[in-house]
């Protein structure tokens, strides 16, 4: 009997981020007679940049982050949970939810996406080379100082990584839209990224988390810690890599521990263009559901954003514990903007702060671009 509903989906180029949703899919159509869904994938980048819009008519699920939810609410592209009658399984989510994932992509009195992954930059380190891991950044510069550290630096996670010390500080940062960061703090944070950044290898301006990890993971020669990194559980799981990566908190300026991490993640939205959007929203609900994301997301290679998978002593003896020592960073993460205009803000600050990171611009001029370019982004 062939297929009476086809489903397509569009996902990101990794194997967190496509096998899972080949695996849930392949369940879901056995279950459900009548219905399959494909999956393509793009690239990291383009999963960051390329806009909802061009997705939502010709896809019926996307996989999606929530900065992104701001053009969502001006241009119409998203299905709404909330408005399907399904309100008992959104609070159930709701207080499944690891730190703000779910809350993520609530925008404008609506939910347009559940969560099925849960990121943040947390500490990443191989055991083999490092018996413990710091936990102050003063013990971070340390191990710098003796060529041992590493971590990310291509323009969004440089932009990623301010605004993860101004948090974990406890400067205010982009509440409103008249000023980005006071100067005086700014400039803090600045010299802090200037420093580590000079005690390690300028290749860290050029790799993404998954460019680190990999160096540690399958390399014998590499630094033996990454203070900030969005985690990656597959690094962590036996045969992935050849030395596998233990993921831990991640540090804080001085007392203040690991809060203030910029909220990452996925969720999985719905068309409002489909033709199917009820049997989409469906096996949207199931994956971000505790059964499937405590049990076959995990298994098929997935990074779950329910809390129940994240307790589970199945996934974390598969993993190292990354669920347990990495949750309480998960838990005081921050989130980001998402008004219609952040996106291109954030592609450009992480650009300016990137062109400081290599010698190439004062802290002042920095500061004023920075400025300039947020403001421009309100508009």
């Amino acid at each position: 009997m062939p297929d009476t509903i086809h489903l397509r989906g569009m996902t990101w180029d990794h194997s967190r981020g496509f096998d899972p949703m080949i695996a849930t899919s392949q369940a879901y159509a056995q279950k459900h007679p009548g219905v399959s869904i494909s999956w393509d994938k793009r690239s990291l980048q383009a999963f960051a940049d390329r806009p909802i819009g061009e997705m939502a008519c010709q896809y019926d699920l996307m996989v999606i982050d929530h900065p992104h939810v701001g053009e969502v609410v001006a241009g119409g592209h998203l299905l709404a949970f909330d408005t399907l009658g399904r309100d008992q399984e959104l609070n159930v989510l709701a207080k499944q939810s690891v730190g703000v994932s779910h809350r993520s992509y609530a925008f404008g009195g609506h939910q347009w996406a559940l969560a099925i992954d849960a990121a943040t930059p947390v500490a990443s380190y191989r055991a083999d080379l490092l018996s413990q891991p710091p936990h102050a950044w003063d013990d971070v510069i340390a191990l710098a100082r003796e060529a041992r550290v590493a971590f990310a630096l291509i323009p969004i996670n440089a932009m990623m990584t301010f605004f993860g010390f101004a948090n974990n500080i406890g400067y205010v940062v982009a509440e409103n839209s008249e000023q980005f960061i006071d100067r005086n703090n700014g400039r803090h944070v600045l010299e802090i990224m200037r420093e580590i950044t000079s005690l390690m290898d300028p290749v860290c301006l050029t790799l993404d988390p998954i460019g680190v990890l990999d160096w540690m993971g399958r390399s014998a020669e590499s630094p033996a810690y990454a203070p900030f990194g969005y985690g990656y559980t597959n690094y962590s799981r036996e045969g992935y890599c050849r030395f596998p990566i233990t993921f831990t908190d991640a540090p804080g300026i001085g007392t203040n521990g690991p809060r203030g991490t910029v909220i990452g993640g996925t969720g999985i939205a719905v068309s409002s263009q489909s033709q199917n959007r009820s049997v989409a929203a469906d096996y949207a609900f199931w994956i971000a559901g505790d059964s499937c994301q405590s049990g076959l997301f995990f298994t098929s290679g997935g990074q779950p954003g329910n809390a129940v998978a994240w307790e589970d002593d199945a996934c974390n003896a598969a993993s190292r514990n990354f669920f347990r020592n990495t949750r309480k960073t998960l838990e005081t993460a921050w989130l980001r903007p998402r008004y219609e205009g952040y996106m291109g803000f954030q592609e450009k600050g992480g650009e300016i702060v990137h062109t400081f990171l290599r010698g190439e611009t004062t802290i002042d001029r920095t500061l004023d671009d920075l400025q300039a370019a947020y403001q421009e982004s309100w508009k």
